[in-house]
């Protein structure tokens, strides 16, 4: 097995063979996808590094790796130190670092099925500084050095029922069809996965923790698409459910369709379509509009049967989490839990529901300092103990037909008393969860407004989070979603001016991180929905919390609690207990009933 330092220099000698000066490495495939298969992951392969979003770029003599505050450390514990370079994004972009570390007139290489177009156009500005040049690749040269590459999968593409989807995917098309016409469009070229997936009404098993299927489509004015989808993948199932509405063609035809688009007004989204797409459109002569992708916003408004799937998924998987936590209490301060046989457990108890389909994502088991690595993987290599008198922070979620779940706890491993600090850090944490959960904004408020409910009470401190405070979640799709988010509106994140809208679904996960000791997250999922208040000038709009599992009662800090507060933790105990104890006997039920008991 090749070392990271060989497979360095081998890519090395084949940028030097394909006559290019450097190279730039998403994490990205040919959909703009968070999480990629396994034949997408060529930084992982190149680095070492397993964060979800990150770019490396290669020259002659040195390279570097670029990640955001998410991954700070988890960068430095993946990635050799002596063979990259560490760089921090957003306060450096892979432009301004090219700018100031290219030679003269360099050519530096990159695949056009990774990137963005809006990434290209910055990128090239950049280079010409330099009178450097950026050069799409007809074939990608990490491929050409990455021996064992996977294939991509050829799973079969399945029907997701209407009774979960609440709508048929001849309704989804027809209001595609209705959006295109209303703005003179032709057609529409769908290229996210989980956008794709939400308009036929299908879902895969291509991508770990993400039910999609590797596949492009190009929605039609007239309310007909065109599927592109490896033949292998379709099945007479499949066919019967798509309808004579939905041409099925082989993936490999896809660019083919796209140079036949002369004369044709075509909406793309910037931010979900890859450069290459742009380009083909162009080259044919067609009109490629930047706009965004028109299922994106649709798919995040959950109607009346996604929103109740959701609610039974979360009873489920509440229940497989407080089954988990009580074995944690029970088992950890033993000594004899790791951070992988946690992680291991906590599959086995969702699994034992009978429903479950996937995780949503890989879980997040960390012990002491690894919780402090905010998108820690736990692996082999790295599973620490949960050693006793120390913080464990599980974040995990569960993919089942009817919902998606994420949802995160912190617990102390006694059997001692938790220490002040971790207490009050804890407590600061918990109340801007509460202030979020609790909170009541006008119509129109985007998600940037709302992040410093969650924020205030550990600035008070002097403390802060480098991550957002929510993400929106998909029904049986991605566990990160868009359009909308909670986060600091700085960095030119996406999605942080896009107002809430009942029906949205959003995590509110609040936390915080010291260094090389321990980390602190509480995470629910909530759904906006519409306040009624008396006297109310105009419309206004709350969250229904709908994750329902035990909060660490020994690490609250009841001092630092408002009465109003601790009411509403008592009332959300209650409603665990409501929710859960009808799924809990035994030892279980009476772990939960003291876990959910009254401050």
């Amino acid at each position: 097995m090749q070392t990271h330092e060989a497979r360095l220099d081998a890519l090395r000698k084949q940028l030097a063979k394909d006559g290019l000066d450097g190279f730039v490495i998403p994490i990205s495939d040919e959909h703009m996808s968070e999480y990629v298969g396994a034949y997408a992951k060529r930084l992982e392969w190149l680095t070492g590094f397993g964060g979800s979003a990150g770019t490396a770029v290669v020259l002659a003599n040195e390279a570097a790796i670029f990640v955001d505050g998410r991954y700070t450390l988890q960068v430095r514990d993946q990635v050799d130190g002596k063979l990259w370079s560490y760089q921090s994004v957003p306060q450096t972009s892979v432009g301004e670092w090219l700018a100031a570390h290219v030679p003269q007139g360099a050519k530096i290489g990159f695949d056009a099925w990774l990137h963005s177009e809006g990434w290209v156009e910055s990128v090239c500005a950049a280079l010409d500084k330099r009178d450097a040049t950026l050069v799409p690749v007809a074939h990608n040269p990490v491929d050409a050095v990455w021996e064992d590459q996977p294939q991509r999968s050829l799973a079969v593409a399945v029907p997701h029922a209407d009774e979960h989807a609440g709508q048929s995917a001849h309704e989804k098309r027809a209001a595609v069809a209705e959006w295109l016409g209303s703005n003179g469009y032709d057609a529409a070229v769908i290229t996210a996965l989980d956008s794709v997936a939400w308009l036929l009404n299908i879902r895969g098993s291509d991508v770990d923790r993400t039910p999609v299927a590797l596949s492009f489509v190009i929605a039609n004015a007239d309310g007909t698409a065109d599927l592109f989808i490896a033949p292998e993948k379709v099945t007479p199932e499949l066919t019967a459910h798509l309808g004579n509405a939905v041409r099925v063609h082989p993936r490999d035809a896809f660019l083919h369709a796209l140079g036949e688009m002369k004369g044709r007004k075509v909406a793309v989204d910037p931010e979900r379509s890859v450069a290459a797409i742009f380009q083909a459109l162009h080259q044919a002569g067609a009109e490629a509009v930047a706009v965004t992708d028109p299922v994106v916003l649709p798919k995040a408004i959950k109607n009346p049967v996604e929103q109740a799937g959701h609610r039974a998924a979360q009873a489920r998987d509440g229940a497989a989490i407080a089954r988990f936590l009580r074995w944690i209490a029970v088992e950890a301060p033993k000594g004899t839990v790791t951070e992988l046989s946690a992680a291991d457990r906590l599959q086995a108890f969702r699994a034992e529901g009978g429903l479950l389909r996937d995780l949503s994502f890989d879980t997040i088991s960390g012990a002491g300092p690894t919780g402090a690595i905010v998108h820690y993987r736990v692996s082999e290599e790295t599973s620490r103990t949960l050693e006793p008198n120390s913080v464990y922070l599980v974040d995990s979620g569960g993919q089942y037909v009817d919902g998606t779940t994420d949802i995160t706890r912190t617990v102390w491993v006694g059997p001692d008393a938790p220490h002040a600090e971790v207490k009050d850090r804890f407590t600061r944490v918990l109340k801007g969860h509460i202030a979020l959960a609790r909170a009541v904004f006008p119509k129109g408020t985007a998600g940037s407004q709302l992040d410093s409910f969650a924020r205030q009470f550990l600035w008070s401190a002097g403390l802060d989070y480098a991550h957002g405070t929510g993400h929106g979640v998909g029904s049986f799709l991605a566990v990160h979603e868009g359009p909308q988010r909670i986060a600091k509106a700085s960095g030119g994140q996406a999605g942080t001016g896009q107002p809430l809208m009942p029906g949205m679904i959003l995590s509110n996960e609040p936390g915080y991180y010291k260094t090389g000791e321990y980390g602190i997250r509480i995470e629910n999922l909530v759904l906006v929905e519409k306040r009624d208040i008396a006297g109310a000038e105009g419309e206004f709009y709350g969250f229904e919390t709908l994750t329902f599992a035990p909060i660490a009662r020994d690490l609250v800090d009841v001092a630092l609690l408002s009465p109003e507060e601790r009411e509403w933790l008592d009332t959300y105990h209650a409603k665990v207990r409501e929710v859960l104890a009808p799924q809990l006997s035994g030892d279980d039920l009476a772990w939960l009933e003291a876990a959910c008991a009254p401050l």
